[in-house]
């Protein structure tokens, strides 16, 4: 039976092509970009669909947002009262909440009218 020797040279020859053989693979790979390397196509349409997703509910946020805007443009402002007439300013205080004596003796108005005020803008319970 004949055995088989492999010399230190014949060694070192096989492991040199091997590397030969894995750096010119690597070149190959690096010229074309690596796309042999890059993620599979169908994760980067998964992708594209999460954030069209996302997209879309951000759009539908937006929208919600300026329907309230539009709605509290709309909302008819509060009316300030100017305290110069006595009326107006027994107005105020009957909003306060103030008796109809208060009223009265503050705005220099009769208690009838004083309790008409209350009537029409007091604060009701």
């Amino acid at each position: 039976m004949q055995s088989i020797v492999i010399t230190w040279r014949e060694l070192l020859i096989v492991v040199a092509l091997i590397l030969a053989v894995y750096i010119a693979e690597m070149l190959l790979l690096m010229r074309t970009g690596g796309s042999l390397l890059r993620k599979p196509r169908w994760l980067g349409i998964i992708r594209e669909k999460h954030d069209e997703l996302g997209l879309q509910h951000e759009l539908e946020q937006i929208k919600e947002r300026l329907a309230q805007l539009e709605a509290r443009q709309f909302q008819p402002p509060e009316v300030e009262i100017d305290v110069a007439s006595p009326y107006q300013r027994a107005i105020q205080l009957a909003r306060q909440g103030r008796d109809i004596t208060t009223i009265s003796e503050t705005c220099g108005i009769s208690r009838g009218e004083a309790e008409l005020i209350i009537t029409m803008h007091g604060v009701r319970e």
